[in-house]
């Protein structure tokens, strides 16, 4: 008797996909990622979870494989909607197979066959039902993370619909592998997109499964269509956390808008890179101060509350009023106008701000260890 496989369970799972088409010879061209892959009858595509049946390209629906209430920070975005919680879904399955993935038990499932525990993790739901969940929670964002969300995009744009007619701001965090096709499907109901810019060497990016080109492309899209961007690289001693390499991101970022959001976080070992020390504050600051050098405004450095100097917290470019004063995902100061402008010279501010200030949850560094993920029973 053959024994069930994580397949078995995910693959009723699905519908018919929308990014895809027909080739003449019963192949499907898929475009919900920069890999494009010609699925065959019967195949799947690099990503495992999307697959050939019968002519037809079945794609994720109606589950999740990790569920959270996060700050929003987390994500993170500092730009949207500070003090906020984003319930944050995730389902199965990623286009990359990066070694040192946080989210590995959901993101290589279907791959590493350790990532087979991600089953226990299943639930079965409804867009109606997590969306009921971020009213419950108390969430103002609802996001798609945990695994590469551009593979399960049909899933996401059915629960964001849902998600807008109840008042709540969508938004993915993703490895930025897109293409133009799936942007535009995204476009009408996401609002903010986080890029992980992983690299600035193509070697790395291909080590991981990726195109550099394919990620850089996408962070210029994604500015250029409006959504609003935050661009994050993890630095890895030893791996992407050279002076040149940190230079050549920033000045990339700074040239398509020096307005861009950039986050410097630190590293910890974990998945299969355990060899690496874990990022010190002094290179975590070492990065974001090339980052400022570069002519970007808004430059943080994450992971490392308490221990980056002064990269937790917003600074008016022009005057350099404190606007908004972080430690880790805590807010303890919010000074920006309704207008998202600095009070002290007028200067706008980018981002996706609340209407009132009093909307903005405040706290004390003894909140430091409460503000974290809250699970959604």
């Amino acid at each position: 008797m053959r024994t069930s496989t994580l397949g078995d369970l995910l693959d009723p799972l699905t519908v018919e996909g929308k990014l895809y088409e027909t080739q003449p010879d019963g192949a499907l061209r898929c475009f919900a990622c920069g890999h494009r892959c010609l699925i065959r009858p019967g195949k799947r595509g690099i990503c495992q979870v999307r697959f050939n049946q019968e002519g037809r390209l079945r794609v994720p629906w109606g589950y999740v494989g990790a569920l959270q209430c996060d700050p929003t920070e987390k994500k993170p975005f500092f730009h949207l909607y500070p003090g906020s919680d984003t319930l944050t879904f995730g389902m199965l399955g990623c286009d990359f197979h990066c070694t040192y993935c946080q989210n590995w038990v959901t993101s290589q499932a279907m791959r590493d066959p350790a990532s087979d525990i991600s089953a226990a993790g299943l639930r079965e739901v409804t867009p109606a039902e997590l969306v009921e969940y971020g009213r419950k929670m108390g969430a103002w964002v609802i996001g798609s993370s945990y695994n590469e969300p551009l593979i399960t995009s049909e899933w996401a744009v059915d629960v964001f619909q849902v998600a807008r007619e109840a008042g709540f701001t969508c938004v993915y965090i993703s490895n930025g592998n897109t293409t133009p096709e799936v942007l535009e499907f995204l476009k009408p109901h996401v609002t903010g997109y986080k890029i992980d810019l992983k690299s600035m060497r193509d070697k790395t990016y291909r080590g991981l499964g990726g195109v550099l080109q394919h990620v850089l492309d996408s962070v210029e899209r994604v500015h250029r269509m409006g959504f609003w961007l935050e661009v994050v690289t993890l630095v890895i001693p030893g791996f992407n956390d050279s002076s040149e390499e940190l230079w050549d991101a920033a000045r990339f970022l700074a040239g398509i808008s020096p307005d861009i959001p950039s986050h410097v976080t630190a590293f910890h070992k974990d998945y299969k890179l355990i060899e690496p020390d874990n990022t010190t504050a002094e290179t975590l600051t070492r990065a974001a101060e090339i980052g400022q050098e570069a002519g970007l405004r808004y430059v943080y450095a994450g992971n490392l509350p308490g221990q980056v100097e002064d990269y937790e917290n917003t600074y008016c470019p022009t005057c350099r009023t404190c606007l908004i004063e972080r430690l880790g995902y805590v807010i303890l100061a919010y000074r920006l106008t309704e207008k998202g402008s600095c009070p002290s010279c007028g200067t706008r501010i980018p981002g996706v701000w609340p209407t009132r200030a009093e909307q903005v949850r405040l706290g004390t560094s003894e909140d430091l260890y409460d503000r974290r993920p809250r699970p959604v029973i």
